[in-house]
Parts: C-alpha cells; sequence; structure tokens
C-alpha cells in the first residue's frame, strides 16, 4: 500500500477528552474518530487492526469446530421478556419502537436469540453437540462512556453458544473454549491471565475471564505464580496462617478514641497493630440489621456479601439506622453488648484480646474476645478481598495482585436459558430435555485498546505482529529529487508486495522525521530507510519497532533479510 493511496490521519497531541494511553494513541495514530458519546468510527488505519484480530479469532474458532452463523442486532421484546431479562438489564439497553409501535432493543447480548434458534432448529440428540458464534456488533447504554473503545456504547464482539444434550458434554466443550481463547490471545502477542469469575448479569454457574495484564486495568486479578491459581479479586481466596495463641486478658477496657474513626487511626492511637483490631460494618437485608466484621486491615468484598443467600439485596446501613440500632455512630460501632446478628469473616474469628467500637461516640474496647465479652458470630462466611503476600488457597505458593483488561468471558450457564424458553430436544429415549448451554465471549474492538495498553513507549504504538496493520514500512528520503532512490524504493516494495507481505511505500513528500514519527507512532513493526547516501554503499537502513538502534544491511540482502525477520515473528 503507497500512502498517497492509503488514508493515514496523525495527530501530534491527543484530544483533552483522551485518559488512557491507548484512547490518546488510537486518537494521535488516526485508528479512530470520535462521532458522540462512547461511538467511534473505525478509520482505514484502525479496521485493518480490528479486522487482523477479527481473523485470528474466526480462525481458531472455526479450526475448534464451532459454525459460524450472523443473528440480528435488533430484537423484538418478546423473546427478553420471555425470559424476564427486559426489565432486569437495566438501563443498559437501549430499547426502541418501531412504526407500529413494537418494542424492540438493540442487543447487548444474544443469548434470547440464540436459544430461541436452538428451539425452532434441532430437535435430536443426534444433532448435539453444536456451538455457533457469530462477530457481530452489540450496543449497551454505558452510563458513563469513557477510556475510547475500552469502554465504548458500541463495539465489535465474537459471542458463541453450545447446545449439549449432558453437562459432560457441556465441559468438553468449555475446555475447548478455554485452550481456544488461550491460542487466540498467544497469537495475537499478548501477555494475558484467564481467572476464575463471577457469571454476572448473564447467568449460569462455573466462568473464567481472560485479562490482558496491564496496569490501567479497571479488574484487580489474583494469581499465584508457582501455580495455576488465579481468580478475580471478587471471587479470590487465600489460606490465612492460623495467629500464635496469646493470654485472654481477665477484663475488657474501655478506651477514650477521640476522632479515631478508622481502623487505621485507632491503631495508630493505641500503638498498635492494625491486625489487632476489628472492623464493624452495618448492613441492612430484608428490613433487618446486620452486624459485619472484618479484621481492621482487610476490605469488604461486596459480591462475596451478595452471595449470602439472606444477603442478596444488602445495603450498607444509613446513619440513622445504625444510631437507632445501636446507639451510635459510624466509626464507632461493635458487636460488644448488641443482639444484632452478626456475620463474621475467618480471619476474625481467632483473634484474641481485639480491639472494637465501644457504640459510644469516641471510645473503642480493647482486650476483647469471642465467649467471654462478646457471642461468637452467628455466621462465619468469606466476605473479604484477599491481599498480596497470603498463601495461595492450592497451598502452592504465595498470592500476588495485579491489574488486567477482560477481552474474554467464558460461563456454563447449564439450563438457565433452555429451561425458561422451553428449548428442548428429544433424547435417546424419546424424551423431551432441556439443552445443556455454554456462552463463549470476546471483546474483539477492546482487544485492540488492550493490545495497545501493554504494548507502547514514548514514540506511540508497538504493536504485536500479528495485530500491526503494516507489517514493513519502506521510507525513501528525497524519493522526489532522487531518481535513484524512487527507483530502488519501487523495487524492493514490489518484491515484498508480490510475496504477499503488508508493505507501506511512504511516497509523501515529507521530511524524513515527519515520516519516521509516523511509523513509529501507528506501531509498524519493521522499517526500511533508502537514501542516496546509503545507496551510494549499496546499502540501506533497518531498524525494528523496538530497537533501539538502526543497523546497515546490504541492499542486495535486506528482502532475505526481513523475509527471516518475518518468519521468526
Amino acid at each position: 500500500m503507497r500512502v498517497s493511496q492509503f488514508f493515514i490521519s496523525t495527530l501530534k497531541e491527543a484530544p483533552a477528552e483522551a485518559e488512557l494511553i491507548s484512547h490518546k494513541l488510537m486518537l494521535r495514530a488516526g485508528l479512530i474518530k470520535r462521532l458522540g458519546s462512547g461511538l467511534y468510527t473505525w478509520m482505514p488505519l484502525g479496521l485493518r487492526v480490528l479486522r487482523k484480530v477479527e481473523k485470528i479469532v474466526r480462525e481458531e474458532m472455526d479450526k475448534s469446530g464451532a459454525i459460524e452463523l450472523l443473528m440480528p442486532a435488533i430484537h423484538p421484546a418478546e423473546l427478553w421478556q420471555e425470559t424476564g431479562r427486559w426489565d432486569v438489564f437495566g438501563p443498559q439497553m437501549l430499547k426502541i419502537k418501531d412504526r407500529h409501535d413494537h418494542d424492540f432493543c438493540f442487543g447487548p447480548t444474544h443469548e434470547e436469540i440464540i436459544t430461541d434458534i436452538a428451539r425452532r432448529e434441532i430437535s435430536s440428540y443426534r444433532q448435539l453437540p453444536l456451538n455457533f458464534y457469530q462477530i457481530q456488533t452489540k450496543f449497551r447504554d454505558e452510563i458513563r462512556p469513557r477510556f475510547g473503545v475500552m469502554r465504548a456504547r458500541e463495539f465489535l464482539m465474537k459471542d458463541a453458544y453450545s447446545f449439549h444434550t449432558n453437562i459432560d458434554s457441556l465441559e468438553e466443550t468449555y475446555q475447548l473454549m478455554y485452550q481456544t481463547y488461550s491460542r487466540i490471545f498467544t497469537r495475537l502477542g499478548l501477555n494475558f491471565r484467564a481467572v476464575t469469575a463471577d457469571t454476572g448479569a448473564i447467568g449460569g454457574s462455573g466462568s473464567h475471564e481472560f485479562h490482558v495484564l496491564a496496569e490501567s486495568g479497571e479488574d484487580i486479578i489474583v494469581f499465584c505464580p508457582d501455580s495455576d491459581y488465579a481468580a478475580n479479586i471478587e471471587l479470590a481466596t487465600s489460606n490465612l496462617l492460623s495467629l500464635p495463641p496469646e493470654a485472654l486478658t481477665d477484663k475488657i477496657q474501655k478506651v477514650h478514641t477521640p476522632d479515631q474513626k478508622t481502623c487505621a487511626d485507632v491503631a495508630k492511637f493505641l500503638k498498635i497493630p492494625i491486625q489487632k483490631t476489628v472492623k464493624t460494618l452495618a448492613i441492612t437485608a430484608n428490613n433487618t440489621l446486620y452486624l459485619l466484621l472484618l479484621r481492621g486491615d482487610h476490605q469488604l468484598n461486596e459480591l462475596k456479601v451478595k452471595k449470602i443467600p439472606f444477603l442478596a439485596d444488602f445495603e450498607m446501613a444509613s446513619e440513622e439506622i445504625i444510631l437507632k440500632e445501636t446507639g451510635s455512630v459510624p466509626g464507632y460501632i461493635g458487636p460488644v453488648g448488641l443482639t444484632t446478628e452478626i456475620i463474621a469473616d475467618p480471619a476474625v474469628i481467632n483473634m484474641q484480646n481485639f480491639v472494637c467500637g465501644a457504640n459510644e461516640e469516641g471510645f473503642h474496647f480493647k482486650d476483647v474476645n469471642f465467649g467471654h465479652d462478646l457471642k461468637k458470630p452467628d455466621h462465619v462466611f468469606d466476605i473479604r478481598n484477599v491481599l498480596a503476600g497470603e498463601l495461595s488457597p492450592d497451598g502452592n505458593g504465595i498470592l500476588e495482585i495485579c491489574r488486567g483488561i477482560e477481552v474474554g468471558h467464558i460461563f456454563k450457564l447449564h439450563t438457565k436459558y433452555s429451561e425458561i424458553m422451553k428449548a428442548n430436544y428429544l433424547n435417546e429415549l424419546g424424551q423431551t430435555q432441556n439443552f445443556e448451554m455454554g456462552c463463549y465471549g470476546i471483546g474483539i474492538s477492546r482487544i485492540v485498546a488492550a493490545a495497545i495498553e501493554q504494548n507502547n513507549d514514548e514514540q506511540g504504538i508497538v504493536f504485536p505482529a500479528g495485530m500491526a496493520p503494516f507489517q514493513l514500512a519502506i521510507i525513501p528520503i528525497g524519493m522526489h529529487k532522487s531518481e535513484q532512490v524512487k527507483f530502488e524504493a519501487e523495487k524492493l516494495y514490489n518484491c515484498f508486495a508480490d510475496a504477499d507481505i503488508e508493505v507501506l511505500l511512504d511516497d509523501r513528500n515529507e521530511r524524513p522525521g515527519v515520516m519516521f514519527a509516523d511509523t513509529e507512532l501507528i506501531g509498524i513493526p519493521h522499517r526500511i530507510v533508502i537514501g542516496e547516501r546509503g545507496l551510494k554503499q549499496s546499502c540501506v537502513e533497518y531498524k525494528g519497532r523496538t530497537d533501539q538502534n538502526a543497523q546497515t544491511i546490504a541492499l542486495d540482502e535486506i528482502y532475505t533479510f526481513i523475509m527471516a525477520k518475518l518468519c521468526t515473528n
């Protein structure tokens, strides 16, 4: 491709609204242009990258035996009402009406649509298992679209849905998709990790998220570098070491702690480790007040609390309710002397001689012990976020914590949709049976942004070879003044093009610095510079995108040199 026949629109500075490095670089490199809030046009250069990702995803999905189809982006309300998600999905669903006043939505996901297809088209166990996938535009009306295509309202996604006769068959496909996703992200050149995760609004049981590791990631990932254990912070667990036993104090003490409302402040004031304090949080659920107990240095994990059956719809208690039920204000509440039902984290159970709120503003209790100064907790549940340095739950190492960008998610839906939509088939005995289902998604447009978050430098984007818009750039210096430079540049360009190498010839009448800057900004992995000075020595200059210095290569060897470089990528 010649630059004069293509369209490149780079910027020296990113627009002010761009926050993440990927958003800034995608706008500066001209990969995308903003149309409206959370809406972006993929420009020719960006579209080439997007199609590269799409191609690898499609190749690996086809290799796995999945079958491609394409479902409508606009869905009739009836299917969503059938599953109850028309009202439950929330304001993320963009609802519209046609000229006949019928309700539709712009599909945020396609579980209902594919299940409807299955119940119409699959009638016998002999047709199963089947795995259908599509690459389709989705729309979710994000309350705060931001970070460019990382959290856009309209995005490109690969979603697949599998149908099975039994759980064993579902598990087999689930593992196949796990392996397929791992191959996809490996081929894309991404540093990623698969973690156990919550199923969220999709539902079902059992899921894994695939995260590209990046400091800008919104998700927190817990993993053990010495084993396969990895989980989203929302689901991560650990093995806490038992605390050494202490001699129990004879008497609880009430101490004055003026203006000390947090565990960190109280610990500093009393000159004790924060691990000796207990944090008491008041919540309400089903019109009942509950107290949650955490060790002072631990943070509440709300998702874990919501998974406790009787606390599924819990809310943090208001100051009015706390004052009415405990006689105190937040910052000084504690479990001593209250009849309120107590849920304690396992880390709290074995604590001895600890400090907690005294249910009186400005005061705390110290030397508190379960079974002596207060009742033992009514329930014990894991309700906290794990910390780096704790023992992995598999016992094979120490946990580390990093940030990641979710680019893929696989679920075991089981019969969540097939049962409610009466999607069934006849089994070997001629009996009606609901499909076991799986769901497998990849954010194709998000992958581009995630890759840039992980691969960039001061000059711009450093695309992995499998995603770069072009593999090679040829920059002729003074092409419009030197017939020799023009001849050799054109000759090399044609040689690489004939070999099906994606080569970009910068035939603009621009200063070398401008051409170099654009090549580096858009992330082309390999660059050849041809100039009169080098040609006098029958040489050209080569520089890889991440190389510190350029190197001189003989003109008659550059083709073989580049082909060898491309073969190793």
